[in-house]
């Protein structure tokens, strides 16, 4: 860390890497309200290759942390969650590259962020895909949305990279360009409030482009536990989605697992691991669809 960089640290900054560092405990969150927070993307010699004719290079991506009114601190947006960060690091597992191949060049993917926060996914997104739509989006409040407009402008792809404000459970329009539905979704951690999954589910049937190979991506952490997962899953693939794949994967390392709800584990390891969730529409429902077009 260098100079620079420590003294622009946060004494709870300094914290979660102590903890980290002395005690192996992994934060959940990693920045405070109003801090900067600074993102490397660093491609491994397996995904450094070319990307829609350009070859990928490391970048550095600056946010803001944002802050909300006080009326919705309750929606915990004022943080990067370190699942953000394990969805941009992995950005590849999306398989964009396949959606954009199969694009007629007049009609671009379009990619959907729900619950963005900082917007660092998607800003990761339209840095390394510039031939793609990104629509980045979180809840109408004033002082959230600014703070992800202003990430997006300052990180130089406001051109490719759209911000918008969109409560989940209500009418899209505004969101969808010539309202065309989005090829592929992605969400981190949006699943810690069981409160919240109806109407999560309601913004995902109503953004997802109705085609077989439209595509959810959902990286959730365990901090709310696996039932809470599990409740998503069973209502959600009762709403006309089905479950490409979920696995469990290790936050800082490489290891995988089959997703388990009855795991044993204690609050230190759930930390270490992510579920990465894919979705897409199942087969009755694609069909229904085709038989109103």
């Amino acid at each position: 860390m260098t100079e620079s960089e420590s003294s622009r640290l946060e004494p709870e900054d300094f914290l979660f890497d102590s903890l980290q560092t002395l005690y192996d405990y992994q934060p959940i969150t990693l920045t405070t309200t109003g801090a900067p927070f600074s993102y490397t993307f660093h491609p491994s010699s397996k995904l450094h290759r070319p990307v829609d004719g350009h070859t990928t290079q490391s970048f550095t991506a600056s946010l803001k942390t944002p802050d909300t009114d006080a009326a919705n601190w309750d929606l915990h947006a004022s943080s990067i969650w370190a699942s953000s960060v394990y969805l941009s690091d992995h950005v590849y597992d999306l398989d964009l590259e396949t959606h954009i191949k199969s694009a007629p060049p007049s009609d671009p993917i379009r990619i959907l962020e729900l619950g963005a926060s900082a917007g660092l996914p998607s800003i990761v997104v339209a840095k390394l895909h510039p031939d793609a739509w990104v629509i980045s989006t979180d809840y109408p409040d004033k002082t959230l949305i600014q703070t992800l407009s202003e990430n997006v402008e300052s990180n130089g792809v406001s051109e490719r990279c759209r911000v918008f404000p969109f409560a989940w459970g209500t009418d899209p329009s505004s969101i969808l360009y010539e309202s065309k539905r989005f090829d592929v979704i992605i969400a981190a951690d949006t699943l810690w409030n069981p409160d919240l999954h109806t109407i999560f589910i309601h913004a995902l049937k109503s953004t997802l482009k109705k085609s077989p190979t439209a595509r959810v991506h959902l990286v959730v952490g365990l901090h709310t536990g696996r039932y809470t997962i599990d409740a998503f899953l069973r209502q959600v693939l009762e709403s006309g989605f089905e479950l490409e794949s979920i696995e469990e994967r290790e936050r800082l390392g490489s290891s995988t697992r089959d997703w388990w709800l009855w795991r044993a584990e204690d609050d230190k390891e759930r930390r270490r691991w992510v579920i990465w969730i894919q979705l897409k529409w199942n087969k009755s429902e694609i069909e229904l669809y085709k038989g109103k077009e």
